[in-house]
């Protein structure tokens, strides 16, 4: 489980310290909660975050343990270190948005045609209890060729989900190498 601690100072020095100390600066709310200024060792947070098998995991601070999803995340441009992260409190049976992964399988016929493989949504936005909540989305991108391109309304959402996304947002294509 993830430990991390209160900070005391949310001002720009506060935060400079904590970084130079190897923190990870974090914002963790929900709805009906008050919000938690946390911070957690960088590498326990990755390492954490790289081990999870599923989409929320749990954190533990100032004593409380909460389950918790990421929402958004900063990254230093030049290094592309984390910087600072928000966490959602994943209450039961309340219904949020949430952002889940898109994973390909298969090798799609347009490669060998001299295509390429474009992913332009790495993540689709869901709505839903976080008990309802898939690990990831799966697309099955073999039968693709040049030019095809799978839409959001191509997709079946999983089971009491919604897609936040219009429907004609394209989500993977194969494109023309140039």
């Amino acid at each position: 489980m993830l430990e991390g601690i209160i900070r005391e100072s949310i001002g720009k020095k506060g935060t400079k310290a904590l970084r130079r100390d190897g923190y990870l600066i974090a914002n963790i709310y929900g709805k009906g909660l008050d919000n938690v200024c946390a911070a957690f060792k960088s590498n326990d947070y990755i390492r954490s975050v790289k081990n999870k098998d599923t989409v929320n995991f749990d954190v533990k601070v100032d004593g409380k343990v909460l389950n918790v999803v990421v929402q958004a995340y900063q990254v230093q441009p030049l290094t592309g270190d984390l910087v600072h992260v928000d966490l959602m409190v994943a209450q039961p049976g309340v219904v949020a948005k949430y952002s889940v992964p898109v994973v390909t399988v298969g090798e799609p016929i347009g490669l060998k045609n001299k295509g390429l493989l474009s992913v332009a949504k790495k993540r689709l936005a869901l709505k839903a209890k976080v008990e309802d909540l898939p690990l990831n989305i799966t697309i099955d991108v073999a039968p693709l060729d040049l030019g095809n391109s799978v839409l959001i309304r191509d997709l079946q959402a999983p089971a009491n989900t919604t897609f936040m996304d219009a429907d004609r947002v394209a989500v993977i294509s194969i494109i023309k190498a140039k």
